[in-house]
């Protein structure tokens, strides 16, 4: 931490609360399990264990095993040692509560550790009792606690029946507020009969919104009904590459953001934020560098490969006489030739194949006609997740972004990782780039504070009703313009 100023003197210098949209609590396995298995069986406590091992098993293995395997080098020491307090805090969600102030941190969202791969079992039925053991579990732990944490729902998206199954037993059972939705489900097996540890090489993943399997928008309904807003914390180190195994780093940088990147993209192109206006998805950990870049390559591509951009490129315009002309003055025999030999050149229209798509339009389930319609489908429903430290956090306040567009970018402490040895350091890191001119007061306040309640609080204006923040949040609510559902 450069800063010499501690959280709680930040903190006093604002005229505004500090919202955490993203810690993490690390729960202690052994226990953890044994009370799932009070509560939910043994089928959840036996799959949570199991589910728990893979990164054990991963380094217990040598480097050229790993990569004989295809599997890549996990963390090691990824719990804190030196700073033995910080360590109970993340495994104690009452210690947590209590060191709030001296952290800097008004209210808290809070993500789970363990549990963050517990939507990723393979098992339907395995998944689906885990996650629902999970869930009991964590809501008895953050017990009494909610004016100023509130911890996250694990949500298996395998399907969308078992995703509705489990947002409605936790938003009308457990009170639950936050739903952390699954992804990388497994999708297309390429080959059968292949070793384990290569299986997950030979599919694709469920992107929720264009060539899948399912109809996801029930799904993006129910949240609507029960005021949820999606947010994923998708991973995707271990895979393609990002599958080095002997460095945990390589792997694990940017790994975030490309899951992110994946579903964002996938939600977009196949029309979930024209269709669902008022829903609000969040991508955590990842940053908003990634976010505002994605922002510009679409409206690029969507000039190019729209309807409009796509049919300046039709075979059926090409001028075949004049392309003849100026071969035969500028070209060489040989090409002249070919066009003699093929009676034409290029290939006739018949021969320009278009992959069986319905409509040559990749936008097409955007419907955009105005360019409103950018910050409409993608800046305004979209919140990405920042870590203190990340420079590019002055990417979503900057004037590059397309139309001057400001993308919401919301702090996520990620207390209780690696990522942050310390946990009196994020509040601090944060507000240098207020320190060093190059965000503003009103940016600071819209990254640790407004955003966060415009992301959860229009999606269900009761959230921050009793917590700490309550006022101050009633005011940003009141001042955010309502968006419209679509018609249905």
């Amino acid at each position: 931490m450069s800063s010499h100023r501690s959280p709680s003197e930040v903190r006093a210098g604002l005229k505004h609360p500090i919202i955490d949209a993203d810690g993490h609590w690390i729960e202690y396995n052994p226990v953890f399990a044994e009370r799932m298995r009070k509560l939910a069986g043994d089928k959840a406590a036996d799959g949570f264990l199991a589910s728990q091992r893979r990164i054990p098993d991963a380094l217990k293995l040598s480097i050229a095993e790993r990569k004989q395997r295809g599997i890549a080098m996990e963390g090691y020491w990824t719990r804190q040692t030196t700073n033995t307090r910080d360590r109970a805090t993340a495994m104690l969600p009452r210690l947590l509560y209590d060191r709030l102030d001296e952290l800097g941190i008004d209210f808290g969202i809070i993500y789970p550790t363990a549990g963050l791969s517990v939507p990723r079992i393979a098992d339907d039925a395995t998944r689906r009792a885990v996650c629902r053991g999970f869930n009991l579990v964590t809501a008895e732990y953050f017990d009494k606690l909610g004016d100023r944490l509130t911890p996250a729902a694990v949500i298996p998206m395998f399907t969308p029946e078992e995703a509705i199954e489990e947002l409605e037993f936790c938003v009308k059972q457990l009170g639950t507020k936050v739903a952390m939705f699954g992804n990388a489900a497994r999708r297309m097996a390429k080959a059968k009969d292949i070793d384990s540890d290569l299986s997950r090489h030979t599919v694709t993943y469920e992107r929720f919104g264009i060539d899948s399997d399912h109809d996801y928008d029930p799904v993006w309904q129910k949240c609507r009904e029960l005021g949820i807003a999606p947010t994923f914390h998708a991973g995707g180190r271990g895979f393609g590459l990002r599958n080095s195994p002997s460095n945990f780093t390589y792997n694990h940088i940017g790994h975030f953001a490309a899951a992110g990147h994946a579903i964002a993209k996938g939600l977009f192109l196949g029309g979930v934020t024209r269709r669902f206006p008022d829903i609000n998805f969040a991508f955590l950990e990842g940053g908003v560098g990634w976010g505002c870049q994605l922002f510009a390559d679409l409206i690029e591509h969507w000039e190019r490969r729209g309807a409009k951009g796509i049919a300046y490129m039709d075979p059926k315009k090409l001028d075949r006489k004049l392309l003849r002309s100026l071969v035969e003055k500028y070209g060489h025999s040989d090409m002249a030739a070919e066009l003699d030999k093929r009676d034409g050149w290029p290939a006739r229209d018949e021969d320009e194949p278009t992959g069986g798509v319905p409509v040559l339009d990749d936008f097409a389930a955007c419907n955009i006609t105005r360019k409103e319609d950018w910050v409409d489908l993608y800046a305004r429903p979209y919140f990405f997740g920042c870590e203190a430290d990340d420079r590019m956090n002055v990417t979503a306040f900057g004037r590059a972004n397309p139309f001057g567009a400001r993308i919401n970018a919301v702090f996520s402490s990620d207390i209780g990782h690696f990522d942050v040895p310390d946990m009196l350091n994020p509040v601090p890191e944060a507000h240098e780039l207020v320190e060093d001119g190059l965000i503003t007061d009103g940016d600071f306040r819209d990254f640790t504070f407004a955003n966060a309640v415009r992301l959860w609080g229009t999606q269900n204006p009761h959230f921050f009703e009793g917590t700490r923040v309550a006022k101050e949040a009633a005011a940003v609510l009141a001042a955010t313009a309502p968006v419209r559902a679509a018609a249905e």
